[in-house]
């Protein structure tokens, strides 16, 4: 009786993890390792530095650009023109993924299978070259498109493609006792889908939607190839001002800077707004207690 007790008490959690609690060996190993790798990043860090400022990288010339009021207008105008794509890209693109993941999971092989061949197709095809087929290749054909929809539109068909997989993986992540009960309350498949399946899976597919649409962000950056005037064309065009020594490396770091400060406000802005849906889940208001048929007035 004490030996099965004792082997109860000691079983395995059934919420095991990847990995097991590294004990003193592997923590000091891992802290080893951590502080090498630290060291050795630290002096590229610096090696890098020191090789700038030989080059004269960090000469007051090359950074006096900053401080007129024209190049900041530039640096703004494509900055706004990188949002504006990356804006009109991903609305179109979540609603392209929204309706290809719904074909795809529909029962008509009619929708299912053309989808299935959109989605592949679309996602094994260079972003490169889906702008430049729009840009390039459509006067050809008797239509001008814009460079903003060559990037749009080059955008919209990549990323839509992959939101539709991501789409369909976190419907198909629901656990399929949630649409068996819901149908077994009479539930239509839309329904099911929309009442239950979705509401679920978006709080699954939140993380990886907000990484592709960094992904989507980073990736306007190609339009410069399309002559789009977004904010790596700008930075590139002031870099080739003699006046101030072809101020490459500053811009360069200035534009690094923008775009890993608007990548982190996204994640900031993807942390914030799964946190509120949890919180949302976890404080529902107490479903009201059933009243027993047999406690009334008259119950025997």
């Amino acid at each position: 009786m004490t030996v099965a007790v004792r082997r109860r008490r000691t079983k395995t959690p059934t919420t095991a993890v990847l990995f097991d609690i590294p004990g003193p060996a592997a923590q000091r190993r891992n802290l080893l390792i951590g502080v090498v790798g630290s060291a050795v990043i630290l002096a590229l860090l610096a090696y890098v530095l020191y090789r700038f400022n030989e080059t004269g990288q960090f000469s007051a010339k090359k950074w006096e650009i900053f401080e007129y009021k024209q190049p900041q207008i530039t640096i703004l105008n494509g900055f706004l023109n990188t949002l504006k794509a990356a804006g009109i890209a991903a609305v179109l693109a979540l609603a392209l993924g929204i309706g290809l993941a719904a074909a795809r999971l529909s029962d008509h092989r009619w929708l299912s299978l053309p989808s299935f061949w959109v989605v592949e197709f679309f996602r094994a095809v260079p972003l490169v070259l889906l702008m430049f087929l729009f840009y390039y290749g459509t006067p050809s054909l008797g239509l001008k498109v814009s460079p903003l929809w060559a990037v749009v539109l080059g955008l919209t068909l990549y990323n839509g493609s992959v939101f539709a997989e991501l789409f369909r993986a976190g419907v198909a992540s629901v656990p399929r006792g949630q649409s068996e009960a819901a149908y077994a309350l009479g539930l239509r498949k839309t329904q099911v889908m929309m009442s239950v399946l979705i509401p679920q899976a978006v709080r699954a597919m939140l993380p990886a939607i907000i990484s592709q649409l960094v992904v989507l962000l980073k990736d306007t950056a190609l339009g410069f190839l399309v002559t789009y005037d977004e904010l790596l064309k700008q930075l590139k065009q002031l870099a080739t001002a003699p006046q101030f020594e072809y101020p490459l490396i500053p811009l360069v770091i200035v534009g690094g800077a923008i775009y890993v400060t608007t990548c982190l406000l996204l994640s900031w802005f993807a942390t914030w707004l799964e946190r509120r849906m949890g919180r949302a889940r976890t404080s529902a208001p107490p479903m009201a207690p059933v009243q027993d048929i047999g406690a009334g007035p008259g119950a025997l």
